[in-house]
């Protein structure tokens, strides 16, 4: 009796995809593991492949460039209910990889997998910056001018347009935690631009509780920007962390009136009834 009982519960257990354990997916999937869901994730070090596996994950070998896909992507996707594609574009360190392309060379297998649905990691960065700081909702026009926001947008076509399964799209801005502050980056610097546009920052245990919260609810074929509620300028906040933390302050290039935007989460703070764990 036990035994049916336990093979009934186990199949009741969705089986999640995290294609891109790396700053993000990787504690994502610990995550998922502690909520009891079944999860495989894929990794381009061989060294991490044991991590994964010693913490409840499933861990596949899997390198992706444009011009084709090395390792066993088919099992990594196999039986899986939900997949969390969450591999950066990587784009500003190299602008001349095609994205696009690479993203094509997965379409086939998700097609062909048992996926049902597909969380697509997106950027607030296909979002132009004005002068005025507008406020920016899921509906905004997105730039025609940005390498990186025209291929973004494209990939997000690629897999909202597809009827093998249900897309969901969660534009994320800035990433930060702990281990990874934009302060300590920028600490010392000089001559940085922009100086009074918004902060547009969002904290990986935000990233981790509202990945969780779409899959939960089910809520798929939805778009959703993420970004902390509060937006205070570059300067004021960057000093601010500076002061807290020790560190030098970055100076400001005041000469040139600065552009930015401010990224709405109303309506995925609406939609989902979430509310922010970190604010600026």
């Amino acid at each position: 009796m036990y035994i049916s009982n336990h093979i009934k519960i186990e199949a009741l257990k969705q089986k999640i995809c995290v294609l891109g354990c790396g700053w993000l997916g990787f504690p994502l999937a610990k995550s998922l593991v502690k909520k009891e869901y079944l999860v495989k994730g894929s990794t381009t070090s061989v060294e991490k492949i044991k991590a994964l596996n010693s913490n409840g994950i499933e861990g596949f070998l899997v390198q992706l460039s444009s011009e084709g896909i090395t390792g066993d992507i088919e099992k990594c996707l196999s039986k899986c209910d939900t997949l969390v594609l969450n591999i950066p574009p990587g784009l500003r360190k190299n602008p001349e990889a095609n994205y696009v392309k690479q993203m094509l060379l997965i379409l086939p297998y998700v097609e062909v997998s048992s996926v049902k649905n597909v969380l697509f990691v997106s950027s607030t960065s296909i979002y132009d910056d004005h002068e005025l700081f507008p406020v920016i909702s899921e509906t905004s026009q997105t730039s025609t001018t940005s390498n990186v926001a025209q291929q973004l947008v494209a990939v997000e076509e690629l897999f909202t347009t597809n009827i093998n399964f249900k897309t969901t799209v969660l534009r994320f801005s800035g990433l930060y935690g702990e281990d990874r502050h934009p302060a300590k980056f920028l600490s010392g610097r000089s001559n940085l631009k922009n100086p009074d546009a918004p902060i547009n920052l969002i904290h990986q245990s935000d990233c981790i509780a509202i990945i969780e919260k779409i899959i939960e609810q089910n809520a798929w074929n939805d778009f959703f920007n993420a970004s902390s509620i509060t937006h205070p300028t570059k300067q004021t906040y960057y000093n601010s962390i500076c002061e807290a933390q020790n560190l030098p302050f970055p100076t400001f290039d005041n000469s040139q009136k600065s552009k930015g935007k401010i990224i709405d989460s109303s309506k995925l703070a609406r939609v989902l009834d979430y509310s922010f764990k970190i604010k600026l």
